[in-house]
């Protein structure tokens, strides 16, 4: 039956396959935005708007077209996320039919297609589809809006096309799949660029194939022609494309007069041109290898002709329109990520030490290009001559592998300190030799950190060369983090099992884990008695080893079977794991996983699991039955590893019915006054692009200017903030186009001027000078007389400096007042003036815009701040005039003073009372959704600033209000479900405060549990290990301890007797640690109101316990 039939049943279980994770990822799909940039690619697919670089046009353009099914607006988020899920489905569909292609060539060789054989084959492509259906970091991609769902389906595509020209290469017309694999590696470009990785492997199959005899010539000579055609499609074809369309543009518009957009028409003419000569003089001539390149070529410019979409919307001026690729040279800028920081190369390059030297010689920056419609002509805007600052060259090498000085510090906190020397004008000073030996002696006996080391560095750097680290340092980093850390450790989640869903930082969360005891206790420590936050981590998953040894299995079968086959998967694998991280080149610790971007080696991977099943047919068909082999093995694989790994994932890939981005979203809006033409300034992604989604998708609160301090850095979006967006009017500005286009004031620079010396100035004035062009403004007015200026860049020359950084921003009280920013009762407390210090050093374009919004406001719309940064420019040096309404911090005439430096603001408690009893909570607090380790992130400023809130209630003696805010935040923020306890201890004394004590007890009995767990563990454990985690054990003695406290400070004695005794056992257990000095005793302490006393709430304490609470 199988076997007769086998193309039949090949398509019928392909589909069914499609079937299957086409309605897993249907049913657990994201209903909304998500955090990260889920938000923003829904908003600029639905709209057809231009998102952030390198772009992916294609994606958005079908996620228009899905988009046109929702039935209400509240529906386009799901629609566009299952665009994903669709694309997912269909990469399991291509994946099954390779699976079956590669297996039948294998098993075949030998043999004849028999029932028993088909149903070996069949199965493979079974097992092989849907353990990748199941797997981790695929099933992540395929339920929210990003690119690596639709690339993972074109990357399968590209691979089931290769086999099939490769199968039908002798034929007649078989060319006519390397011409749709050519059309399709062009729709890469419109998606993202992991399809390109195919290219390599396609090109082995075709060696294999037409190549009977393998020599070590011919081999090494195909692996680089694949290598090259690699390169030269992905890093040239687009590339030089643009380019001579950049040329062209500017050529014909310059030197021949025509209108703007002329050239980019006429090179587009040529090219259609170019081609139609091309098949003509092919086909006349029957040039067939020809005339099937030049069809090739031509099918790849179709390819990514989607690419016309960027620039066609952003002339259209929508409102997302990031770096405005506007014409052929702005778009190459976009394609090539230009305002991404990063190393120029992955092989040379400049080391992270260079943060720590001098500058390098200077060199010409980029001309940037703009219209000018006066003359035109495109004219070059900035002085780009020398004005771009360059590497030292002392700190330029092989391998840039450590190349980021901004994470300088966990470079050596995990790889060692960088060496010094001693300035050699300084090498007799004896005390300095010292000093520098010391340091660096209590830096490897680990008395100093990492963070004093770098302080150490730069407070020293008169006197101390630091040396850059050297090759093997960074061969090191590349192997233990980029390979080990940032790729076998995704790999090992994929197929072995994942300790939990808490970001790994070298730490105990976020390893591998097998589920097997004796291994993981060996690399993990003690698994026994572990705590219930630990067990209950949804993100805990473990497969036994189970998918590793079957595709291991898949990998010894295949190399026995045709070694040819398996070199050409096993390039692939090795491009789309370890050769992507080589290239990207990852800094130490990103801002969150990457897994979610080398699911195309997972891919491959899969592909051996599926060849596995047919590896143990094969082993024991001469042992057993294969009528009977075939079927149990399959089953049994079925069952081993799909089905295993499709229970352990679920309930951490089910996103359905879950709305937490977008009621975070919904509260940072509604905690900014309705109708007011509110700005606010946010800071990263999770604060931006779930705000874009819901003003531009659902229409929610588009009265509010959303400014992202990040991108206010750029012209374009500057540009953008100037025009009016829905209600949203435009920012209140001075500064025209001319004077912060890219090179015109990227930086103002600090050099004091005794003339000011003892003066503030009027923000106003500093505006009125920031804006001047007079030459006194200038760092040439005031080099020229003390340097040799023609040694100096004319773009430095043309930099802004400011003569003083003490500015002063009037406050005019009647609009305060008017305008309802302050309330007539605190009228009192609105000062005359607020006095801020600008750097002594620089502040940049975005800073500067900032202060021009806050010059030209006058006080008329509030100003608002995210919050989330400790960084005093983010606030614009204004963190003691804040206040906080809801979850955003309104700038307010009214100094206040906090007790600790993590509290910004002080609170109208009615104000935000009403804010906060108006949020929309979602399902935040229901027992079926998935609370992701973001969510719980975001837990975290909900908890505070509800916390806070709290004491301000009852301070003012407003019990029930107070009562209400505690209710609402245990509610809908659970305890088990949010984890970081520290931040719900101010409910637990809230509680008692407002004659809740049952709910207090009862509340301290739950946290208490946590902490009990956790020490309880670590009781367990070697003392080894236990020093190991002695920053854990602290942290929870010192959590236990404060809560004790806070049925001492509310009085609760029938508690406080039991509960004391309770934390003297768990100190006890730990007395070693109070002998040797590393733990307070506490029975010897003095009494929490101590003034001489720190405070243990100097730091915020996350629950740092290897067993993070949150859940």
């Amino acid at each position: 039956m199988f076997s007769k039939n086998f193309r039949k049943w090949d398509t019928i279980l392909g589909w069914v396959a499609f079937a299957i994770a086409f309605v897993t990822y249907f049913i657990t799909v994201e209903p909304t935005g998500s955090f990260w940039d889920a938000g923003e690619y829904i908003a600029t697919s639905a709209k057809l708007q231009v998102g952030h670089p390198p772009g992916a046009p294609l994606l958005q353009m079908i996620g228009a077209f899905f988009a046109m099914f929702a039935l209400d607006d509240t529906q386009i988020a799901s629609m566009v996320n299952f665009v994903s899920g669709a694309s997912s489905a269909f990469t399991i569909l291509f994946m099954f039919w390779s699976i079956t292609n590669l297996a039948k060539k294998l098993l075949l060789k030998d043999s004849q297609l028999t029932n028993s054989n088909a149903i070996a084959i069949l199965g493979s492509g079974l097992v092989g589809a849907l353990a990748f259906t199941f797997s981790d970091s695929f099933w992540f991609n395929a339920v929210e809006t990003e690119v690596y769902a639709m690339a993972s389906f074109i990357m399968a595509l590209l691979l089931w096309m290769g086999l099939k020209w490769v199968d039908e290469l002798d034929q007649p017309r078989g060319n006519r799949w390397l011409i749709m694999i050519s059309f399709v590696v062009g729709l890469t470009f419109g998606i993202q660029f992991m399809g390109f990785l195919a290219i390599p492997t396609i090109g082995l199959l075709y060696y294999f194939k037409k190549y009977k005899t393998t020599t070590v010539k011919n081999f090494l000579i195909a692996n680089i022609a694949v290598v090259a055609l690699l390169m030269l499609v992905y890093k040239f074809s687009l590339t030089y494309v643009l380019k001579l369309f950049g040329w062209s543009e500017v050529f014909f518009i310059n030197s021949i007069g025509l209108p703007f957009n002329s050239g980019t028409i006429i090179m587009g003419l040529l090219f259609i041109l170019a081609f139609y000569l091309g098949l003509r003089y092919t086909r006349k001539n029957n040039y067939k290898t020809a005339n099937t390149i030049v069809l090739s070529v031509m099918f790849l410019f179709l390819g990514f002709s989607s690419w016309l979409m960027l620039p066609i919307r952003a002339n259209a001026n929508v409102v997302i329109n990031e770096n405005d690729p506007s014409d052929a040279r702005s778009l190459l800028a976009y394609y090539n990520r230009e305002q991404y920081p990063g190393v120029d190369s992955p092989f040379y390059g400049a080391y992270f030490s260079e943060t720590f030297a001098g500058p390098g010689d200077e060199k010409d920056d980029k001309p940037k290009y703009e219209q000018d419609e006066k003359l035109g002509k495109y004219v070059i805007v900035n002085k780009y001559k020398n004005a771009a600052q360059g590497n030292n060259k002392k700190h330029v090498g092989l391998l840039p592998r450590m190349w980021s000085g901004e994470h300088a510090e966990n470079y050596m906190r995990y790889f060692g300190a960088l060496d010094v020397k001693i300035k050699r004008e300084f090498l007799s000073n004896t005390d300095l030799r010292k000093a520098v030996n010391q340091i660096q002696s209590d830096f490897e006996k680990k008395q100093i950190d990492a963070e004093q080391y770098v302080r150490f560095l730069r407070e020293f750097d008169d006197y101390i060369e630091v040396q850059p680290p050297s090759l093997w340092d960074n061969i090191e980093y590349m192997f233990s983090f980029q390979f080990n850390y940032m790729y076998w450790r995704y790999f090992m989640w994929n197929f072995t099992g994942r300790q939990d869903d808490i970001q790994g930082r070298y730490n105990n969360h976020g390893n591998w884990l097998s589920g097997i005891t004796p291994i993981d206790s060996w690399r993990l420590g003690s698994q026994e008695n572990l705590p219930s936050d630990v067990l209950n981590n949804k993100g805990r998953n473990t497969y036994f080893f189970l998918p590793l040894i079957l595709g291991i299995i898949g990998i010894l079968f295949q190399i026995r079977k045709n070694p040819k086959q398996f070199w050409a998967l096993l390039v692939f694998f090795l491009f789309t794991g370890i050769a992507i991280q080589f290239y990207t080149n990852p800094y130490i610790f990103q801002p969150r996983e990457r897994d979610y971007s080398l699911v195309g080696s997972f891919y491959v991977f899969a592909l051996w699991i599926g060849l596995g099943v047919l590896g143990i047919f094969d082993a024991f068909r001469k042992v057993l039955t294969p009528k009977i082999l075939a079927p149990a093995t399959t089953v049994i694989c079925l069952l081993a590893v799909p089905a295993l790994m499709a229970y352990q994932n679920w309930d951490d890939h089910d996103r359905s019915n879950r709305f937490t981005a977008n009621s975070t979203a919904k509260s940072y809006l509604d905690s900014t006054e309705k109708d007011a033409g509110s700005i606010i300034f946010t800071i990263g992604d999770n604060d931006t692009f779930p705000l874009w989604y819901l003003q531009e998708i659902e229409g929610y609160r588009t009265d509010v200017r959303v400014v992202n301090t990040s991108l206010f850095a750029t012209d374009w979006y500057i540009d953008q903030m100037k025009k009016k967006a829905y209600t949203s009017d435009p920012i209140p500005s001075q500064l025209t186009h001319e004077k912060y286009r890219y090179g015109s004031r990227d930086a103002i620079y600090y050099s004091p001027d005794e003339r000011f010396k003892d003066q503030r100035w009027d923000i106003k004035t500093f505006m009125n000078w920031v804006d001047s062009d007079k030459p006194q403004t200038k760092m040439k007015f005031i080099l020229q007389n003390d340097y040799d200026i023609s040694k100096i860049s004319e773009s430095y020359l043309d930099n802004v400096y400011y003569p003083t950084n003490k500015i002063r921003v009037p406050v005019n009280k009647k609009n305060v007042l008017e305008t309802g920013l302050v309330k007539e009762k605190d009228s009192a407390l609105i000062v005359d003036y607020i006095d801020i210090d600008l750097p002594k050093s620089a502040i940049g374009k975005n800073r500067i815009l900032m202060l021009d919004i806050l010059a030209n406001n006058d006080w008329k719309r509030p100003i608002y701040f995210s919050g989330g940064s400790f960084d005093t420019a983010e606030y614009l040096w204004m963190k003691d005039y804040l206040q906080m309404d809801g979850l955003a911090y309104k700038l307010v005439p009214i100094k206040t003073r906090n007790a600790s430096a993590f509290d910004m603001g002080r609170i109208d408690t009615d104000l935000m009372y009403n804010i906060v009893k108006k949020w929309d909570w979602g399902n935040s607090n229901s027992e079926d959704i998935y609370h992701d380790p973001q969510t719980r992130v975001q837990g975290i400023s909900f908890r505070s600033n509800l916390g806070r809130l709290t004491e301000k209630l009852l301070e003012e003696n407003k019990i029930e209000e107070a009562k209400d805010i505690i209710n609402i935040a245990m509610t809908n923020m659970p305890l088990d479900k949010y984890g970081y306890y520290a931040f719900v201890e101010p409910f637990l004394d809230g509680y008692y405060k407002v004659g809740e004590n049952a709910k207090a007890r009862e509340l301290y009995s739950r946290i208490k549990e946590k902490y009990k767990e956790n020490l309880n563990y670590y009781s367990s454990l070697p003392l080894d290990e236990q020093y190991g985690n002695f920053e854990n054990i602290f942290g929870d003695l010192e959590a236990f301890d404060r809560i004790v406290s806070i049925i001492e400070d509310n009085n609760d004695k029938e508690m406080l007797e039991k509960e004391t005794l309770i934390l003297n056992e768990y100190m006890d257990k730990f007395r070693h640690f109070i002998e040797a000095r590393m733990l307070p005793d506490r029975n010897a302490t003095p009494e929490r109101n101590d003034p001489d006393m720190p405070s243990e709430m100097d730091t915020i304490l996350m629950d740092s316990t290897p067993v993070d609470s949150a859940n």
